[in-house]
């Protein structure tokens, strides 16, 4: 009986045991986690990646640039990590942003344009150190170049003749000083400007209606001055064969170039075209045709004067 129950007495012992050292174990493991958790969190252990770099502050304010790959410690308290910049290839859009925005030409014309710029860091010091914020510096100062440019600029050379237009751009990003006698882009922020490429160039939707319905009024225009135009050729033409005509009969009777054509002449034809007239007229219309003549229209030629004396 007395060994059955040192046999328990035991068995609970190790079991009390184990459950010690498992609770030991696991407040181990918590603490270990804790203050692991606080030494990442307040990054006194850190890692600096590969084509990355590191802006470390002193406790006396000197800043300092960390490049070397790997992991790194710093004093707590007596250190602070400023920021992770990378140094490889950065985009940058005019703007700001990657949609459109809208810039005004030479011209005084509306059009919608994007740009991307693609840059990288060379001097981590100038970058990092020298300027502070310098990546909303570096977007004032590139906006202000390519606007410059594009807004210098006809709109149709900002639609057609993009090609150049970018490399004018491209250029002056990397070699023309921001001000006279002033740092270039690249020299300031200590970075170099890869590429630049001019997305897009178009005309707002409400200039492109103002601009289709201008042409259709044009195209109305040029057509009405094309039909005043045949119109006027027409009447000329008549004119002149009409003027042919009195001629000829003037000449078919005996009329001299040098001689006025006889006003006998020019009266038969009027009555000819109100005879014309009196043909065309239909039943169901009525037609009145007044005659501003001395005498009443006869209907044969008269003879000239002339000829009635010598008979």
């Amino acid at each position: 009986m007395k060994e059955h129950q040192s046999q328990v007495f035991l068995q609970r012992a190790r079991f009390f045991t184990m459950m010690r050292r498992l609770a030991f174990l696991l407040v181990s493991l918590t603490l270990i986690y804790s203050l692991t958790a606080v030494v990442y969190s307040t990054q006194v252990i850190y890692k600096v990646k590969f084509n990355y770099a590191v802006i470390l502050e002193q406790f006396g304010g000197k800043r300092e640039a960390v490049t070397d790959v790997g992991w790194h410690f710093r004093l707590p308290f007596f250190t602070r990590l400023e920021k992770e910049v990378p140094l490889m290839n950065q985009n940058m859009y005019i703007g700001g942003s990657t949609e459109p925005i809208k810039i005004i030409s030479q011209e005084n014309v509306a059009l919608w344009t994007s740009a991307l710029m693609t840059f990288r860091i060379k001097d981590l010091k100038v970058w990092g150190i020298e300027n502070l914020s310098p990546e909303i510096l570096l977007q004032g100062d590139y906006d202000g170049i390519a606007k410059d440019i594009l807004q210098g600029k006809e709109v149709n050379r900002l639609i057609s003749n993009r090609e150049s237009i970018k490399e004018e751009i491209f250029h002056a990003l990397k070699n023309r000083p921001i001000n006279k006698n002033g740092p270039t882009l690249e020299g300031k922020y200590g970075i170099e400007v890869v590429s630049f490429v001019l997305n897009e160039t178009r005309f707002g939707d409400k200039l492109v209606e103002a601009t289709e319905e201008k042409k259709r009024r044009q195209l109305i225009a040029e057509a009405e001055n094309y039909a005043a135009d045949q119109e006027a050729q027409r009447i000329q033409k008549l004119y002149k064969a009409y003027l042919d005509g009195i001629q000829a009969l003037h000449f078919a009777l005996g009329g001299r170039e040098d001689q006025q054509v006889n006003p006998d002449l020019l009266e038969f034809l009027s009555q000819q075209k109100w005879a014309t007239a009196y043909e065309k007229n239909e039943s169901t219309q009525k037609t009145f045709v007044l005659h501003d003549g001395k005498s009443s229209p006869a209907i044969t030629l008269p003879f000239p004067a002339d000829r009635a004396v010598s008979d």
